[in-house]
């Protein structure tokens, strides 16, 4: 069945950097998009970005544009967030979703996401 683990979680500096990883098993990650959404509590879950894993084009929010960077490696089967210049806002339970995709630009909507990962927490601190 489909499964995504994530890891790479942890604490770091603000100003410092962070990769997360997220490893797919279960389905073909091209024929998907994944996505990276962070949540902390008492708030709602939010998106911070997606990639349609077939041709690597990507969406992310306002807030980390230009400080993260999601990338794939699809003979890994792995989707990564390269997460710099973090700031205590950026401290959050971070999770990876994925859906099947067709021809359409990957979705930064919660709800379009089927499967998700157990999370990795992320907190900014000094």
């Amino acid at each position: 069945q489909v499964q995504l683990v994530e890891s790479g979680g942890g604490l770091v500096q603000p100003g410092g950097s962070l990769r997360l990883s997220c490893a797919t098993s279960g389905f073909t990650l091209d024929y998907y998009a994944i996505g990276w959404f962070r949540q902390t509590p008492g708030k709602e879950r939010e998106a911070v970005s997606c990639i349609k894993s077939r041709d690597g084009s990507t969406h992310y929010v306002d807030p980390v544009e230009g400080r993260f960077t999601i990338s794939r490696d699809n003979t890994k089967d792995t989707v990564y967030l390269h997460m710099n210049s973090l700031s205590p806002e950026d401290t959050a339970v971070y999770y990876c979703a994925a859906y099947r995709i067709f021809f359409e630009q990957c979705s930064l909507l919660r709800s379009m996401y089927d499967n998700w990962g157990q999370g990795t927490p992320v907190t900014v601190s000094s």
